[in-house]
């Protein structure tokens, strides 16, 4: 009978094993998801970033054009005001761009910031989840097993 006890504890351990290797997967799963989220948010970062770059550099080339241009009418006032104006006004485009991605960017980050905390949290919550989880199992296990004794005992007892 006490062989009886020990296999019937030890299928309990098996389905243990079997739900922390489910447990495993799911927690798997779950940084694979968001090791996939955060290389796409690392991804967009990066592209935003470079096209911020690109349009800063493409400023800064239109500033310097601008600058020579400024520089050649000023011996030409009159006759290149009209070459002027077209100058500024895409000089104003490309700092409004700037301004534009600027805000993009930082919206960007706040939002990836805000996933990150959301991740930390969840990450908590699951942590205290297992361990709940856990003192469940032990504890039931703790029952059965005692359960089994009183049971075996009753058997000895009749003989």
């Amino acid at each position: 009978m006490r062989s009886l006890g020990v296999a019937i504890g030890s299928s309990g351990r098996s389905e243990l094993v079997e739900e922390d290797h489910d447990h495993d997967d799911v927690s798997k799963a779950a940084i694979a998801s968001y090791q996939t989220r955060e290389n796409a948010i690392e991804h967009r970062k990066l592209q935003i970033r470079e096209k911020v770059e690109s349009q800063f550099a493409r400023a800064e080339e239109e500033a310097k054009r601008l600058k020579q241009v400024w520089e050649e009418l000023e011996v030409f006032t009159d006759p290149m005001r009209k070459e002027v104006s077209v100058v500024r006004k895409k000089l104003d485009t490309a700092n409004n761009d700037i301004k534009s991605l600027t805000l993009i960017c930082q919206k960007k980050e706040k939002e990836y910031k805000e996933a990150m905390e959301a991740f930390q949290d969840k990450c908590k919550e699951k942590a205290q989840l297992t361990t709940a989880l856990i003192q469940l199992v032990d504890e039931s296990e703790k029952l059965r097993m005692k359960k089994l004794e009183e049971l075996t005992k009753i058997l000895n007892l009749n003989p």
